[in-house]
């Protein structure tokens, strides 16, 4: 049957308007989609890379790490290099960063705390009370791993264990100074190094290491953990590692709360 040319028109004015309606439908979908949030960049100190992993995963957002001695994450903040958030081993690279204006809003000065550990290969004996002369014997020609003593923190905190224990001179010329705690780390596990000195959270994620002496807290400074935001888009991820499920993140690799 022929359709009267009224007809014809009519319908063609019905599907051009359908072609509008669909259009609106499908714009209108995609604009009640959830806005994606760009991923946030992390600087985080070496010795938290198996916990954060593992918090990032419960985050909403994506999360991209870069982990290195605290030292030289500040120094890259400072000179441009771009974060969204910070979290480091030592208060006094976190102050330098505050006074150098690279802080977005407050410092959360400890969202967890570790232990300072002598390490050895997994079959090694443990080394009650060392001093000096032990120290030297159990090197047995070798070098003492641990993080540089000036720019990575674990190795401020070992040195000043040595010094406690009085043989920072004695082993001076003995240490194995690296760019960060894991590092060190890896010297003692390749067998590279006989003896290091780590944090627990560091000697608890390699079984190829065994802690033969657990340092006291008292023979050197409080080990903290402070973060802070570096930019709005950071300020959640902060919160986010004060949570319960983050704590309880820090507790199951090693750190204290």
């Amino acid at each position: 049957m022929r359709l009267p040319l009224a007809g014809l028109l009519c319908l063609a004015d019905s599907l051009h308007h359908m072609r509008y309606l669909f259009a609106f439908i499908i714009s209108a979908a995609f604009l009640a989609q959830p806005a994606r949030a760009e991923p946030i960049t992390v600087f985080a100190a070496a010795s938290l890379r198996n916990v954060l992993s593992e918090i990032a995963q419960s985050y909403p957002d994506t999360v991209t790490f870069s982990f290195a001695g605290s030292g030289k994450l500040a120094r890259q903040i400072a000179a441009g290099a771009p974060a969204d958030a910070a979290v480091l081993a030592h208060s006094d690279w976190m102050s330098w960063l505050k006074e150098r204006d690279q802080i977005d809003g407050d410092i959360q000065p400890e969202i967890a705390t570790g232990r300072l550990v002598l390490i050895s290969q997994k079959d090694a004996a443990p080394l009650p009370a060392p001093d000096a002369t032990i120290l030297m014997a159990a090197l047995e020609g070798g070098r003492l791993a641990m993080g540089q003593r000036d720019g990575v923190p674990a190795g401020n905190y070992a040195r000043e264990w040595l010094q406690h224990i009085g043989a920072w001179d004695a082993l001076a010329g003995s240490l194995a100074e690296t760019d960060n705690v894991r590092a060190a780390l890896a010297l003692v596990a390749m067998g590279a190094a006989p003896l290091g000195i780590v944090y627990a959270s560091d000697a608890q994620a390699d079984p190829r290491v065994k802690t033969i002496y657990p340092i006291p807290s008292d023979a050197h400074s409080a080990i903290r953990y402070p973060a802070a935001a570096l930019t709005d888009a950071g300020q959640p991820f902060v919160q986010h590692l004060l949570s319960p499920a983050s704590q309880s993140a820090f507790a199951k690799h090693g750190f204290s709360q």
